[in-house]
């Protein structure tokens, strides 16, 4: 779109740009066509775009990708949007603040791309809302003030570095690219704006907890100028903690980068089992296709030579009928990375399943106070991993407390989500899971 396109839009709309909604549109259609090029789409991709206002990132997609998925604040704009964009079925328009829109309705449209030449007054929010994981995107595409992109890729030592910076870097490589100036606007805002990438890291980083990650930043920067170790727990002793990651004690906390500040984290991380994914010496019962005890033997060669033997899956249901969802750590030793059952485990030997039940959701999750009722069994298969299978279920609205080494986050995501999302991408989730999920839904 042209930039007389896009005014004769806003005017057919009846919209007259609101700074305090933060309307710049962009009118420069090479600006355009520069920006959607950075998100590398492919024709499988969808892309979530917040903000479209009239369309002028999107039209640059249309025919490229597999569906379009908009988000826009201004009613007058969605309806405009909805007319405009009437005979294009790949488009999904939804009314709805970005900072508040549900993200969980995104996971089933996997694989997906994010887009976003943001509002300067609620940017920080958005991403937030996006952004943070767990999130469903491979790639994102931010416009923001020069300023917060500034902040967003800076490093240790300068003035923009801080929360917001390692926020983002805990989850995202940020790769500033352009500065785009004023007069690609309208109306033109009083500064500069710059465009980023966002690249999703992998493994770049060891497991940490990134609850604790932020409760650590945010004492650390109260006071930047302040020494780290008077500003964070007492427990464990920071003059320990320092010794032992090569720190000096009198560091603040905008000395250290990304990698420390993670190692940090790992530092005050008490969990027994936050270094423990599994352990191949453990002991299982071996069973019969009968589930009758034929001998025992180690976790590793029950794996390796595909012996039946048992194992528990664990659905916690909240309130509002949804399940918690666990993404397994990349340092399992069976479906590293993908998303499973709230709990699961394998009994140890001599152990009932009952009491399996239970250990696991306390250790695995932070379950307590509430008594697993079992709804389902499932015989051993390949899906199942030759496994002798009780599930169980609580209904509990707790926060979950869970060691990094076993999982890597978790997810509240209501049923008919669930059922869109394994439909769309199975692969996204482990083979007892589904057959569990199928279990409890009554599906063959």
């Amino acid at each position: 779109m042209t930039g007389r396109e896009i005014r004769e839009a806003l005017e057919e709309a009846g919209v007259r740009p609101n700074r305090q909604l933060g309307q710049n549109f962009l009118v420069d259609p090479n600006v355009c066509r520069w920006i959607t090029d950075q998100l590398e789409v492919e024709e499988g991709d969808a892309v979530v775009e917040v903000g479209p206002g009239t369309g002028a990132l999107t039209s640059m997609l249309l025919g490229k990708v597999r569906r379009l998925i908009l988000i826009e604040f201004d009613s007058r704009l969605v309806a405009w949007l909805k007319e405009h964009f009437k005979d294009e079925p790949s488009v999904e328009i939804h009314h709805a603040d970005g900072a508040r829109f549900d993200p969980r309705v995104l996971w089933k449209h996997r694989p997906l791309k994010f887009l976003g030449n943001l509002p300067y007054s609620s940017g920080g929010a958005i991403m937030r809302n996006f952004l943070t994981r767990p999130h469903p995107f491979e790639r994102a595409v931010i416009m923001l003030q020069k300023e917060v992109i500034d902040r967003l890729g800076a490093g240790p030592g300068t003035k923009d570095y801080g929360i917001l910076s390692l926020r983002i870097q805990s989850g995202w490589k940020v790769l500033p690219l352009k500065v785009v100036p004023p007069q690609a606007f309208h109306p033109q805002p009083k500064i500069d704006s710059s465009v980023a990438v966002l690249e999703p890291l992998r493994d770049e980083l060891p497991l940490f907890d990134g609850r604790r990650f932020d409760e650590l930043i945010r004492r650390g920067f109260s006071q930047r100028r302040k020494q780290l170790g008077k500003q964070l727990p007492a427990d464990p002793a920071w003059c320990g903690v320092a010794e032992k990651l090569g720190l000096s004690a009198q560091v603040r906390g905008e000395e250290l980068t990304l990698q420390q500040w993670v190692a940090v984290t790992r530092a005050y991380d008490l969990h027994p089992l936050k270094d423990v994914p599994q352990k191949g010496g453990e002991l299982f019962d071996v069973v019969d296709a009968e589930d009758q005890v034929t001998g025992t033997s180690t976790r590793a060669e029950v794996h390796a030579k595909g012996l039946l033997h048992r194992a528990v899956h664990l659905f916690a249901i909240n309130r509002r009928g949804d399940l918690l969802l666990q993404k397994r750590s990349r340092l399992k030793d069976a479906h590293p990375g993908v998303w499973d059952s709230s709990v699961s485990g394998h009994l140890d030997a001599g152990e009932d399943y009952f009491d399996a039940a239970r250990r696991e959701m306390e250790e695995e999750m932070g379950i307590e106070g509430v008594e697993p009722e079992e709804i389902a069994r499932l015989g051993p298969s390949e899906a199942t991993g030759w496994e002798h299978v009780r599930l169980y279920m609580v209904r509990w609205d707790g926060t979950p407390k869970f060691p990094y080494s076993e999982v890597e986050s978790v997810m509240w995501m209501p049923a008919a989500e669930i059922d869109a999302w394994i439909e769309r991408c199975p692969e996204d989730f482990a083979s007892g899971f589904m057959e569990c999920w199928k279990a409890a839904r009554g599906r063959d």
